[in-house]
């Protein structure tokens, strides 16, 4: 393959005179006014000219040039980089579904809404809830609904001095987002050394003013917060609600519900723990579940079930209003509940404790050449502090890129920032033993390239179609056009 040529932009492909189509004469007669003269071109449109053979060409060779789960092992840490079964995709573009129009009657859609109101039930025995939503259409989103929930909640009991939300300093970046995105003020608790909030820094933080407390478990370290029921309680006592980032669910399916642990709100990705199309700025879906006494506040539609076992949308109560049109990503949610029916009961249990056997391994496997900054069993994934030599100047950044050398995606990089090079690795149960000692062994490879050729390592990679990009320059002025 000519890489300089399929590199290049279509625009630099073009020819003038070359074209793959013919467009017929319009025949319509003019219609004057048609369109405002303070809104036509002054110049033509500037298309490319190319054949129907060279726009081909070039869009799959780029195409081959992604990076996905389903070409190599992707181990991103804190996002779930799972494989997606193909089951989920048949089932979901099945012409029954894959047709529907949104505004179609509910009783021409009754087995979308059975599909709806499963998976609604599935994810609150799963989270230990007692009503789920499946409107939101991202993480994010839905931790935004899910605290347009609380707020609606103190509302509700005319409690309008609680402006708050505490947010462990470890937290997902979109905790705090999400949280000024809902009007809230933001207050930071502290993390201890081993990871876990500080439950004596988060005492004193708690008053009259505390909506929420947002927490993730296991946390953005792969440390499982232990003290989860004392701070339950504290919270509950402060008349403020736990809220439950469900972004690292995966390794607590079959071990522990978040509701059992005394969390109020939770909101789950469906594209990390149950398996979907994961990337590219979407599709994705955010459900939000609540304990009793906060379904009314959920967001409409709702799908509920009729006494004669048919389906309705309800749009009324004390409800949020709508979030989202109609009822979220259909396609998502069916290959969640597809995923989910896979497994069953029998099997779903082994999600969680294999998550956590894979990312124990490799840390194991790995420490001897990487810092552990804080010791003792991870979840479903942790973080390395860089190298433990850091004498040659070989950073996170620098192995981030080498990797890609040996055909694996990088592991999140810088992030959590509670260390200075952290590499966050996260296998997810669905990789071999044979995937995983593969990758521990690039990785115990680059760590002994960079005490005896660090050069190499930091001018890596070598054998990519993009080599090093300046980060900073394309985020502070970013090319959108070709000219």
């Amino acid at each position: 393959m000519n890489r300089e040529f399929y590199g290049k932009l279509i625009f630099e492909l073009s020819k003038p005179g070359r074209r793959g189509f013919h467009v017929a004469d319009n025949r319509l007669p003019e219609v004057d006014g048609a369109i405002p003269a303070n809104l036509q071109r002054e110049q033509p449109l500037q298309l490319p000219e190319v054949d129907e053979p060279t726009v081909v060409r070039h869009y799959t060779n780029m195409s081959n040039n992604n990076f996905g789960v389903d070409t190599g092992f992707y181990p991103l840490g804190s996002c779930t980089m799972k494989y997606n079964p193909k089951i989920n995709e048949e089932v979901s573009s099945h012409h029954a579904f894959r047709n529907l129009h949104p505004d179609t009657p509910e009783m021409a859609v009754q087995g979308a809404l059975k599909m709806y109101y499963e998976l609604q039930r599935a994810l609150s025995e799963i989270g230990g809830m007692a009503e789920f939503t499946l409107n939101p259409y991202a993480g994010a989103h839905g931790e935004l609904t899910g605290l347009m929930v609380i707020r609606a909640y103190h509302a509700g009991r005319g409690d309008d001095a609680r402006v708050k939300v505490i947010v462990p300093d470890s937290a997902h970046g979109t905790n705090p987002a999400s949280a000024a995105v809902a009007g809230l003020d933001i207050v930071e608790v502290k993390s201890r050394p081993d990871g876990t909030v500080d439950v004596d820094d988060l005492r004193p933080l708690l008053d009259g003013t505390v909506a929420a407390v947002m927490m993730t478990n296991p946390n953005t370290l792969g440390i499982f917060e232990k003290n989860i029921p004392e701070i339950a309680k504290l919270v509950h006592d402060a008349g403020a609600l736990l809220y439950y980032d469900g972004a690292n669910l995966n390794p607590m399916l079959g071990v522990a519900r978040p509701g059992d642990m005394g969390f109020d709100v939770m909101h789950i990705n469906l594209h990390k723990t149950f398996s979907t199309p994961h990337g590219g700025g979407g599709p994705g879906a955010g459900p939000v579940g609540v304990r009793a006494g906060l379904e009314q506040y959920l967001p409409y539609p709702k799908v509920v079930k009729n006494a004669d076992g048919t389906y309705s949308l309800v749009t009324d109560g004390e409800s949020l209003g709508k979030i989202s049109s109609h009822l979220g990503n259909f396609g998502v949610e069916m290959r969640a509940l597809a995923y989910i029916l896979s497994l069953g009961k029998e099997n779903i249990g082994n999600v969680g404790p294999l998550a956590t056997l894979g990312a124990n391994y490799i840390k194991e496997s790995l420490k001897d050449k990487y810092l552990l900054p804080i010791e003792g069993v991870c979840k479903h994934e942790f973080v390395f502090d860089g190298l433990i030599d850091k004498s040659t100047g070989v950073t996170t950044l620098n192995i981030a890129k080498r990797l890609l050398d040996y055909g694996y995606h990088a592991p999140t990089i810088y992030f959590p920032l509670l260390f200075h090079e952290s590499l966050m690795i996260e296998p997810t149960e669905t990789e071999s033993v044979d995937t995983l000692d593969d990758f521990i062994e690039v990785m115990r490879k680059i760590a002994d390239e960079a005490a005896t050729d660090p050069e190499m390592v930091k001018s890596a990679p070598h054998n990519t179609p993009v080599s090093r990009p300046d980060d900073t320059e394309a985020a502070l002025h970013p090319v959108v056009k070709y000219e």
